[in-house]
């Protein structure tokens, strides 16, 4: 095709999304939502509300601003707002006066929120032009969030103690979803979480994870986990192995805070093309392996010494994953919560919670964790006196080279 038959005209989409990218550079946080009410309105569309997700996972709190529609929080269960954030889909509900869309707010793949806003009707052109829109919308939302507190204020429910702010500023996006591989994870109890973290990167086809619980509580707890994560994020950056990211952690701590403090932690490379998973145990419990929506086994390694105790070099172990397969790491804050009778709640009460949530149909990653982690809360009877943090990978092998490619 010649240079000269390339159309490049303007078009309406490209105009609405457009004025988007060009101020979305300058644009303050409390601007944001006007103008999309503004943009939206340019082809019919009414009453827009921005909803986020509270920080326990129970609530999408709307998200005040001038010209927005605000209304009561919607639960995440039960609610056409609650599908189209756990599905990352479209939900449309018919009302009087035209439908009501509910749009997933997606940074990557990551569930940032939901978009409502009301078409008198809607066709397949509404649908492509608000699934971007959307898609703009919560890149801007997570690149403003990075220099203002209204999201956050916003999404906090209750008081949020000092270490619990540390540790979620500390982590990266609660999930991550590509062709290959997705992972998810939450911290309990969402305010008050002190010494438990987690972290991961993917680099080339590598899967880099760290699951940590640093000992005691409060903000004791919470910087020292800090260090922790801190000298992990550089041990990756700089070396390859899994010993030596242990190494480097534990030398970390243990000159930070001295021989009597300690971090249990799960260190881990996956292998995104092939599904072959190395694992270091440092005195964390073992994973599970779910496969089918039960459990399989318990992905068991040679205990190393947890980090900060000067270990030796730590065993690693390989394990072989099938497409399909789920592996979940949990802090010990899950099982050792008591419960009636005093009993500590336990790894057989963790897996028979597993495998009757399996019993249903799955709903991606994310959503499932989220309704295992709920299901254990209430299973405890509503107690979490300890962190309790749950982490799932799971394993889907294959390619995404397609999508660098253009239809």
């Amino acid at each position: 095709m010649s240079e000269e038959s390339v159309d490049r005209s303007e078009g309406f989409g490209e105009r609405l999304l457009g004025l988007l990218l060009d101020r979305a550079r300058l644009m303050p946080p409390q601007l944001i939502a006007p103008l999309i009410a503004e943009e939206v309105a340019r082809f019919g569309g009414r009453d827009v509300s921005i909803l986020l997700q509270d920080y326990a996972q129970e609530l999408l709190v709307p998200l005040p601003g001038r010209q927005l529609h605000v209304s009561q929080p919607e639960p995440v269960d039960a609610s056409p707002a609650g599908r189209a954030f756990l599905r990352a889909e479209i939900v449309e509900v018919p009302q009087a006066h035209g439908v009501r869309m509910y749009l997933p707010l997606l940074d990557g793949s990551d569930q940032v929120g939901v978009m409502t806003l009301t078409l008198d009707t809607v066709g397949d052109d509404d649908r492509r032009l608000l699934g971007r829109l959307a898609g703009l919308v919560a890149d801007m939302l997570v690149t403003k969030n990075a220099y203002t507190d209204q999201f956050f204020l916003a999404r906090r429910r209750e008081p949020m103690s000092v270490s619990a702010e540390i540790q979620w500023s500390l982590l990266p996006p609660l999930t991550m979803s590509i062709p290959q591989v997705s992972v998810a994870g939450i911290l309990e109890p969402a305010y008050r979480v002190a010494g438990d973290s987690f972290d991961y990167a993917l680099n080339d086809d590598i899967l880099h994870i760290a699951v940590i619980d640093a000992m005691g509580h409060g903000l004791d707890a919470a910087v020292m986990a800090t260090v922790a994560i801190g000298a992990y994020r550089h041990a990756r950056r700089v070396f390859v192995s899994l010993a030596e990211k242990y190494a480097f952690m534990d030398d970390a701590v243990s000159r930070q805070f001295g021989p009597d403090h300690f971090v249990t932690a799960q260190l881990m490379h996956l292998n995104t093309a092939t599904g072959e998973l190395e694992l270091v145990n440092a005195g964390h419990p073992a994973p599970l392996l779910i496969r089918d929506g039960q459990v399989l086994q318990q992905l068991e390694s040679a205990t190393t010494l947890p980090v900060g105790f000067g270990g030796e070099a730590p065993r690693i172990r390989q394990h072989m994953l099938q497409r399909g397969d789920r592996v979940l790491c949990y802090t010990d804050g899950i099982i050792d919560e008591h419960v009636n009778g005093g009993e500590p709640f336990g790894e057989e009460r963790l897996i028979r919670c597993v495998n009757r949530l399996g019993e249903d149909p799955s709903e991606g990653a994310r959503a499932d964790l989220r309704r295992l982690s709920h299901t254990l809360k209430r299973e405890r009877g509503g107690r979490t006196s300890d962190d309790a943090t749950l982490f799932m990978i799971e394993w889907r092998g294959g390619a995404a080279d397609h999508l660098a490619v253009l239809d």
